[in-house]
């Protein structure tokens, strides 16, 4: 049995913190820096060397570095991975940040347009009545930005795990319009979510350690050792240290029926939960499954080698043009050459016989060079499946571009992924949605027994579609007994309610 206890809370409270926190060194020890990587690569942030337009020392090049320049060789970025600087100095940097572009071209085809959870129950008037809470629990939590910001943490990271708070006092008693205020549906960002799985079962959540350093609206003490200094090489507050803000590390660790908080490894409160039985309310979310595995596959992992390859590259070819992009001439036996320029109209004249004058430099053609990076390009196609045109970017005839079943052969990959996806997302809607149920009906605010609390997630039409198409596709609802008001809601001809927006 876990050291948690069989009812979350029971059990020796130091043994179950001490569980945790070996839980948590293991995290930040081992799974934190790697999903820093994978963060860093998506997002590739700006660090600030020096203040803009400046210059400092030996160090002319810029005032920013990117954060995939760490996957280029020394011979580029003049500086190796332990900080010795290279011999040969800070050549011409060069990054295109693929992998970002890729990613959200990922998840507007998952989320770019709202969704619709629809009630599986027979009874009429309880399928309108919940659909609407959940409608209005999902909006309140954030609505479609929020399941953005699940997809965006899920292809970056692999997975996503969604905490489902209840506020009680206000549950218990609330009405069915204002009962959404009552929850809150809470991405864990990976970084900072520990899971607790179950040591017979890797489905199965134990508990859940929610653990992340914050900054407090008060000052360390003047003396302490951790100040601020200016990044620019002064002390900030004319030459006077500055006391830093002071910073505390929390821990929330959620078990079946309660939650304990720690603030730098003292418990602060606890507290028991009713309405949702022994259930750890954390629904995970693999981006693509992933079998055996607690994670699932992201799509920034897979891309990173090919990324790096890219940048080193394309900072090679910058270096050459930079290098051979201006014609140079050598002269011999011309007698004041050097004291004027070269350009039309520019005539030298001399008596010696043996003089020369040799042109060479210029940007020379390097077949070889454009071949390699096309090749790496469609290696990061063929990869995440995204193509240049999902993102706008059309660089020839693809058949006839009017034709949807055209775009469709072009974006079969994504297409195909996306579907994939929607099952693992869907599914974790679902589950949400099946927590939030539950809650109301353990509250008494919405009576839902255990067999009507099945969801389904419909989706927005996926890939392109012309007028013709939509209208056999409406057509053929109506004849499958589809209500006609939900199917003119889809087309845009009514004032339905588009589903979570």
């Amino acid at each position: 049995m876990s050291d948690l206890g069989s009812s979350g809370l029971s059990g020796n409270a130091q043994r179950r913190w001490e569980l945790v926190r070996s839980l948590i060194d293991t995290h930040e020890n081992g799974v934190l820096p790697r999903l820093e990587q994978l963060w860093a690569y998506y997002r590739n942030p700006l660090e600030l060397v020096r203040r803009s337009g400046t210059v400092s020392g030996s160090n002319q090049s810029g005032w920013y570095r990117m954060a995939q320049e760490r996957g280029l060789p020394a011979r580029v970025t003049g500086t190796s991975l332990d900080g010795v600087s290279a011999p040969s100095g800070r050549r011409e940097v060069v990054i295109e940040n693929d992998i970002g572009w890729r990613v959200g071209t990922m998840v507007d085809f998952m989320f770019g347009s709202p969704v619709r959870i629809e009630s599986l129950t027979e009874k009429d008037s309880l399928r309108d009545e919940i659909e609407g809470v959940l409608e209005r629990v999902w909006e309140h939590s954030g609505g479609i930005s929020l399941m953005q910001d699940i997809a965006t943490l899920g292809h970056v990271y692999g997975y996503v795990d969604l905490l489902v708070r209840v506020d009680e006092d206000r549950l218990v008693g609330a009405s069915l319009e204002t009962v959404h205020e009552a929850f809150s549906i809470e991405p864990i960002e990976p970084r900072r979510g520990v899971p607790i799985v179950s040591d017979s079962d890797y489905r199965v959540l134990d508990g859940y350690a929610i653990h992340f350093e914050r900054e407090l609206n008060e000052l360390e003490d003047t003396g302490a050792k951790n100040t601020i200094r200016n990044r620019f090489g002064r002390l900030a507050g004319g030459g006077q240290e500055t006391p830093a803000r002071k910073r505390s590390t929390v821990t929330e660790v959620i078990t079946g029926d309660g939650w304990e908080l720690y603030e730098d490894g003292d418990r602060v409160s606890s507290g028991t939960r009713s309405v949702l039985g022994s259930v750890v309310p954390v629904v995970h979310i693999q981006n693509m499954s992933q079998p055996f595995v607690y994670a699932g596959l992201g799509e920034v992992e897979a891309l990173i080698p090919l990324q790096d390859e890219l940048n080193t590259r394309l900072s090679d070819r910058a270096n050459r043009v930079t290098l051979q992009s201006f014609k140079m001439y050598l002269a011999r036996g011309i007698e004041g050459f050097d004291g004027s320029g070269v350009g039309p109209g520019t005539v030298w004249s001399t008596d010696n016989p043996d003089a020369s004058i040799v042109g060479f430099g210029g940007d020379a053609s390097s077949p070889s060079e454009d071949r390699h990076i096309a090749e790496i390009r469609e290696a990061l196609d063929k990869i995440s499946g995204v193509p240049p045109l999902a993102g706008g970017v059309v660089k020839a005839k693809l058949g006839n571009l009017s034709s949807a079943n055209a775009l469709r052969v072009t974006l079969m990959g994504l297409i195909a992924k996306t579907m994939r996806k929607r099952v693992t997302y869907g599914r974790g809607i679902e589950q949400v949605s099946g927590l939030v149920l539950r809650a109301l009906d353990e509250a008494g605010v919405l009576r839902v027994r255990e067999s009507e609390r099945g969801v389904r997630v419909e989706w927005g039409v996926l890939g392109p579609i012309g007028d013709e198409e939509s209208l056999d596709a409406a057509q053929a609802k109506v004849a499958l007994g589809v209500p006609e008001d939900q199917v003119l809601g889809e087309l845009g001809l009514d004032d339905a309610d588009p589903g979570i927006v």
